[in-house]
């Protein structure tokens, strides 16, 4: 394996950065569309256990709304990445956020919840896309070197949304219904388009004939989307180790296996394999599914935590979002800022990822009785580890790409986290399920309650008796932190990946400059 650096990058080319000024404006229509991705998906975070319980969902369905919009996700990542290399990058970033402005608009008027998670996996194709394409375009803009302190203001923008979201989702559900946090996003979403247009002037982009990996693309979501739904069922529906277990996995691998055939073999692949080849990728892709794994397969479920465990309004319940995003843009600013003036980065990831595994470690110590105050400062120390390792990843990454490559190379780094994310939320919502199931079951047997099978619908506290509230209280109080607890080993990968990490020094060309210099040297050599 080798560490791979992109030639006319560091061929010693000077190239003259934009003005700040510009690099904003250029930026805006960007951050807004980011903006309006993350919203859409955390305004409903704190009001997911009214909305399943509105629709008369299970926890299954709970755990299967935050997957359905993952699994799309993962899937469309490569997609939109590989797109980024072969259309027009402007468009592409307005279509994916039209996708995720109607489908939230539909998923606000889903009359049940199965078509509720429908809507929700449509979601997640344009969330898919504007995850992907945001990162792509920033690197069209702005140099490696220089990158890192415009990070800052992607940590402001996603970090606002991250905490503004379930507060604000929290208020519209308490006062006027949760269908109408779904409807928020229409007006944000046109700004987005409008401002994208108006703002981001990149160079014509050069027609070619465009091969779509088709069967790569089939392949790999029937093999993605086989290995969730086991993880999804497996423990709950049938055993982990079982006849069904066995077909889904061995499924899924096939499906993987031949899609790794087709991709080495065709023109266009959809996940180019020489870039496995590159140590600083598949130590990005590694560190970043066990990121996905451990840290949106945990914190998903704080909210059942803060609304369940400790009875807390879902606008408070919002608010437990704050300190873990406060922590992302502090951690986030400050190490872009730093790389941005020492060309540094791989020291500052290792510190980031022994934060995380900490934070999740303390995350897992804590009951229905723990401070909240305790519990925030954890969350601050883990959003801190986070805003030090993700975008740097990113940037770490697109540092040792060809400019051929852009889209691919870093639509895989977020397929790899949404992908681990996914998993995580679908094996550790299985787990939590189990556990709750099983602490209620005792709870209600030692008040001599019939258990009729323990806890399935997530539960409207309002309407039980004291000492049943008392019982589904400590059954989520222990449930959630053991999710925490089994996501800290995970995060350990992180750092293990990290630690075989080379530095390459960062580049100084813009994506637009990487072209139209590498335009410039065909036409010499021709």
């Amino acid at each position: 394996m080798t560490t791979t650096t992109n030639p006319i990058a560091h061929a010693g080319i000077e190239a003259s950065p934009r003005p700040t000024r510009q690099v904003l404006e250029a930026m805006s229509g960007i951050l807004v569309g980011l903006f309006v991705s993350v919203l859409s998906t955390s305004i409903i975070s704190s009001s997911l256990p009214v909305i399943v319980a509105d629709l008369k969902g299970t926890q299954a369905a709970y755990t299967w709304i935050v997957t359905a919009t993952l699994l799309t996700s993962t899937i469309s990542t490569p997609i939109w990445g590989k797109l980024a290399d072969l259309t027009n990058r402007k468009r592409l970033i307005q279509l994916a956020l039209a996708i995720t402005v109607i489908s939230s608009a539909l998923a606000g008027m889903a009359p049940n919840v199965l078509s509720h998670i429908a809507f929700r996996a449509l979601q997640g194709i344009g969330a898919g896309g504007l995850m992907s394409l945001g990162p792509v375009l920033i690197a069209d803009i702005v140099s490696p070197r220089e990158r890192g302190k415009y990070m800052g203001y992607v940590g402001a923008f996603t970090g606002v949304a991250m905490v503004g979201g379930p507060v604000l989702g929290g208020f519209i559900t308490q006062h006027f219904g949760w269908r109408w946090i779904f409807y928020l996003t229409l007006p944000l979403a046109i700004i987005a388009i409008v401002t994208i247009q108006r703002t981001l002037q990149l160079p014509e982009f050069t027609r070619r004939r465009v091969k779509i990996d088709y069967w790569g693309a089939l392949l790999i979501s029937l093999g993605v989307a086989s290995l969730l739904l086991w993880v999804t069922f497996a423990g709950d529906d049938f055993a982990w180790l079982s006849w069904q277990s066995a077909a889904f996995v061995g499924g899924g691998i096939a499906a993987l296996a031949v899609a790794v055939r087709i991709e080495l073999v065709t023109d266009e692949p959809l996940l180019p394999m020489h870039l496995f080849k590159n140590r600083t990728f598949v130590v990005a892709i590694v560190a970043s599914a066990a990121i996905g794994i451990s840290l949106f397969g945990s914190s998903v479920f704080l909210g059942q935590y803060m609304q369940l465990s400790r009875g807390y309004s879902t606008m408070v319940a919002g608010l437990a979002s704050l300190p873990t995003a406060v922590g992302m843009f502090a951690a986030s600013t400050l190490s872009g800022n730093i790389i941005a003036a020492t060309g540094r980065y791989r020291r500052i990831m290792i510190a980031g990822a022994i934060t995380l595994i900490a934070a999740l470690g303390a995350l897992g110590t804590i009951n229905e009785n723990t401070p909240l105050a305790l519990i925030f400062v954890y969350l601050f120390v883990m959003g801190t580890g986070v805003g030090m390792l993700m975008q740097n990843l990113v940037l770490a990454t697109q540092n040792t790409l060809d400019i051929r490559d852009i889209g691919a190379g870093t639509s895989a780094v977020a397929f790899f986290r949404t992908m681990g994310g996914a998993m995580g939320v679908a094996a550790l919502g299985s787990v939590l399920s189990t556990k709750v199931r099983d602490e209620v079951s005792h709870g209600l047997a030692t008040l001599g309650v019939g258990t009729g099978g323990g806890l399935t619908n997530i539960p409207d506290l309002h309407s039980l008796p004291a000492p049943i509230v008392s019982v589904i209280e400590h059954a989520y109080g222990v449930g959630v932190p053991h999710v925490f607890l089994i996501s800290a080993p995970i995060s350990v990968l992180v750092l293990i990946a990290l630690l075989f990490m080379r530095e390459i020094p960062l580049g100084t060309s813009s994506g637009e400059q990487l072209r139209e210099q590498a335009a410039a040297q065909e036409t010499v050599e021709l």
